[in-house]
């Protein structure tokens, strides 16, 4: 009996041993339930937009998304941060889409994927009307640095990031505007009369307001040249309301005969050749047709109900089309 009872494993030693065994399924199964609750489903059931400010460390990284609904505890998301990115989170304005997983948030502020946003400016607009879009900008910081001279910002839609600021936004404006100028002079139809790159900007200034139809711009830059050539005023309706408006503000009514007798070097009806400097921002395509005009012999163009033009080669065929527009123009 005594030899038998020894053989027999005691009730301390099955103790040890089952406990000895939960401790090693804890130790195997608690890597596999972290992994789960780092690369499973978030919380989330809707996406979230989270600013996240530049200097915040991964700590306060984590307050911010768990305050936001994006995580629900702070610690998994720092173990994640560590794992999987090793503690670098670039700041920025993030949207996390419904369950998105911890891991997934940790890579995407570790590669800076954050909101992209899109500023357009449309060829055309004066640098005044730019700086109005960009002060009412809520994403853009900073103050606006002074007016920049017109015609020197080039009509684009431009991508942007939270944080990125007004000042930076005119910079890269004129950068590209000065890029493609210089591209395109260098590329330009050497028989036209122009005497500098400003002198370009200028022409396709009046160009951009004359017409919003491609297929025109080439040829109302020629009328213009067709003009200059033969000693005539240039005569461009947009360079008077530039005039006017540039003196006394909005202009609220049709140009008439005493607009077009408005004293200022911009106004082509009263002053002779360019005007000193452009009257808006014109962007590629007119800047194309301003150095590489269609070949034609027009003098005249008046609009023709479409929102094109009719184009004639002299006055009489000019007058004639005139009194065509004037017949079909809408009352004011």
């Amino acid at each position: 009996m005594t030899e038998s009872a020894s053989k027999t494993p005691s009730a301390k030693s099955k103790s040890k041993r089952r406990a000895l065994l939960l401790a090693l399924l804890l130790l195997v199964s608690l890597p596999v339930l972290l992994f789960g609750a780092i690369v499973g489903p978030g919380p989330s059931t809707e996406p979230r937009t989270v600013v996240i400010p530049h200097g915040a460390s991964v700590h306060e990284i984590a307050s911010l998304l768990k305050q936001n609904g994006v995580v629900t505890s702070r610690y998994l998301f720092r173990f994640a941060a560590k794992a999987f990115t090793y503690d670098v989170l670039q700041a920025g304005e993030y949207q996390f889409t419904p369950r998105e997983s911890l891991s997934d948030i940790a890579l995407q502020m570790h590669d800076g994927k954050s909101i992209v946003h899109m500023f357009t400016v449309t060829e055309g607009m004066t640098s005044a009307e730019t700086f109005r879009l960009l002060k009412a900008d809520a994403v853009l910081t900073g103050d606006l640095p002074a007016p920049p001279p017109e015609g020197s910002l080039l009509p684009e839609t431009y991508r942007y990031s939270y944080g990125d600021s007004r000042a930076g936004m005119i910079a890269r404006m004129q950068k590209a505007m000065q890029e493609t100028l210089n591209d395109l002079w260098a590329k330009r139809d050497m028989t036209v009369l122009l005497k500098s790159p400003e002198e370009a900007v200028t022409m396709a200034s009046i160009v951009e307001k004359e017409t919003g139809k491609p297929a025109e711009r080439a040829r109302i830059a020629e009328v213009f040249y067709n003009r200059l050539r033969h000693n005539m005023r240039l005569q461009s309706d947009p360079t008077v309301i530039y005039a006017i408006t540039r003196a006394k503000g909005m202009l609220d009514h049709d140009l008439d005969h005493d607009d077009l007798a408005f004293p200022s070097p911009f106004n082509t009806y009263a002053s002779d050749g360019l005007p000193p400097e452009p009257i808006c921002n014109p962007g590629r395509a007119a800047l194309e047709a301003a150095l590489h005009p269609e070949a034609n012999d027009y003098l005249y163009f008046v609009a023709d109900g479409t929102g094109g033009h009719v184009f004639a080669r002299d006055l009489n065929e000019h007058n004639q089309n005139v009194t065509k527009w004037l017949k079909i123009k809408p009352k004011p």
